[in-house]
């Protein structure tokens, strides 16, 4: 990532308060956080302060330390590390960020980069010569299957050709940006398929011919009796009559054994 700076002294602003209600707003924020972790809310004061200048001054970040506590350097670290942050002045009406990430880039981005150089300024974060608009490349920003996509400060505006940027920032520059529609410009509802289905066009039936079967009564089955059952034929002893006696009684085991032999013999004979 290249090194962001601040603006240049010339146009920085000699001191930043917030407004009345960005005043109540930010005090509410600062004590949704534990005691002693009030510097949680560096992020949201630096883009409330954004929100209400258009841009991230020296003197908003000089500002929100004071509020928070911190080191002018820490607010500074993290006003200059995050993009999202403009710490230069951008178009008063319309600060424009084209994507250009592999989708947008495949879709035609570069072609609405062009439309900016050419009726914004050659260079990006460079304002017209009103100051009313600005621009920038950025990376992505979450709609892919909508490409190639702008964003408006927190607007996207999707599915563009060149021709259809040129009228929005027209529009922003007329001071119309709010009658433009954020999202497609085309004919297509969020981000759903353009054009009619191209699969499962066809109604089709689930096979229920497994389901719709009657049911058939089962055959008899042999009667067994209850001591048995679930046990398997055999006749196999279940435990050896040795093991029916501990181990400590070896004539008692003895003695079990030959009458199970007995036992034994005499079903065989029947």
């Amino acid at each position: 990532m290249s090194v962001r700076r601040l603006a240049e002294d010339q146009v920085q602003p000699a001191n930043f308060a917030f407004n009345a209600e960005n005043t109540t707003w930010a005090e509410k924020t600062i004590k949704k956080y534990p005691e002693g972790r009030q510097q949680s809310a560096v992020i949201p004061l630096l883009m409330r302060a954004q929100e209400q200048d258009g841009w991230v001054t020296r003197a908003a970040i000089e500002k929100v330390a004071e509020m928070l506590d911190m080191a002018y350097i820490r607010v500074l670290e993290v006003a200059t590390f995050y993009t999202q942050f403009q710490i230069k002045p951008v178009g008063t009406k319309a600060h424009i960020q084209v994507c250009g990430t592999t989708p947008c880039m495949l879709r035609g981005s570069e072609a609405l980069m062009d439309v900016c150089r050419h009726k914004i300024h050659h260079d990006p974060l460079h304002t017209n010569e009103s100051g009313t608009l600005s621009w920038e490349e950025v990376e992505c920003q979450g709609a892919c299957v909508n490409a190639p996509m702008v964003m408006i400060f927190k607007d996207a505006y999707e599915d563009l050709t060149p021709h259809r940027l040129e009228e929005i920032i027209d529009a922003f520059e007329a001071g119309k940006g709010d009658t433009v529609k954020p999202g497609p410009q085309i004919d297509r509802h969020l981000s759903a398929p353009v054009g009619p289905l191209t699969t499962l066009t066809e109604e089709t039936k689930p096979d229920r011919s497994n389901l719709d079967k009657k049911d058939e009564p089962a055959p008899d089955a042999a009667q067994t009796p209850p001591s048995n059952a679930a046990k398997p034929k055999t006749d196999t002893p279940e435990t050896d009559p040795k093991l029916k006696t501990p181990a400590t009684e070896p004539k008692a085991a003895a003695e079990n054994a030959k009458a199970a032999d007995t036992n034994s013999d005499a079903k065989k004979s029947q």
